[in-house]
């Protein structure tokens, strides 16, 4: 425990707090919108959505490190450095999530449990998808090519996916219960992707 203390502000220090904060800003922006008039608040959802996947475009970048390659002689182990920047990130995205409900007016906010495992599979997922990048590749900023990857995919899923496993559903939409069982699959592959990919390799790559 003491180790991890003395940790802290140095792995504070080396997130890229302001790739996050631009990401939650805009966020936020979208979810004020629905404050703006009668339209706006029946686009609520599809505002809130929307401002899900801008801040988990936000929170791909977080494994950013150019320092990768010379903090990898430490004696801390990957999977505990990872840990540190993903537990120093999860305060601000819950409060970052707690202000977007907030911003939506309460007559037109839709559910909020639902929603709540919306963007915590995002979040996941965006935060997995960097630990793959790291855990498989030798970039020190996986954050851009990961939220390019993140927001095509997004948008690839929102226009093709197929119907009976539709994810992105309206609130009056039968299948909306069925829609957040796979929501709830989805948190769960994240989460069990994102630890894996947080083992060290058996054999590091030896770069020329």
């Amino acid at each position: 425990m003491l180790l991890i203390r003395h940790l802290v502000l140095p792995v504070h220090r080396t997130v890229p707090w302001g790739q996050v904060g631009a990401a939650g800003a805009v966020g936020l922006l979208l979810a004020a919108l629905t404050r703006t008039g009668e339209s706006a608040e029946r686009l609520s959802l599809y505002l809130l959505r929307a401002a899900i996947l801008v801040f988990a475009l936000g929170l791909a970048f977080l494994l950013d490190d150019p320092a990768r390659h010379t903090t990898a002689t430490v004696p801390t182990r990957r999977p505990v450095r990872l840990a540190l920047r993903v537990a120093l990130a999860v305060p601000a995205a819950a409060a970052w999530w707690l202000v977007a409900l907030l911003l939506v007016p309460p007559d037109v906010r839709p559910p909020v449990a639902d929603l709540t495992l919306e963007a915590g599979a995002a979040f996941v997922l965006a935060v997995a998808g960097g630990a793959a990048v790291v855990r498989f590749s030798e970039l020190t900023r996986p954050g851009r090519s990961l939220a390019a990857g993140l927001l095509t995919t997004s948008v690839l899923a929102m226009l093709f996916w197929p119907g009976r496993w539709a994810l992105f559903v309206p609130v009056e939409d039968e299948r909306w219960g069925a829609a957040h069982d796979r929501w709830a699959v989805l948190l769960a592959v994240a989460v069990i992707l994102g630890a894996l990919c947080t083992v060290e390799p058996l054999r590091r790559r030896v770069r020329p």
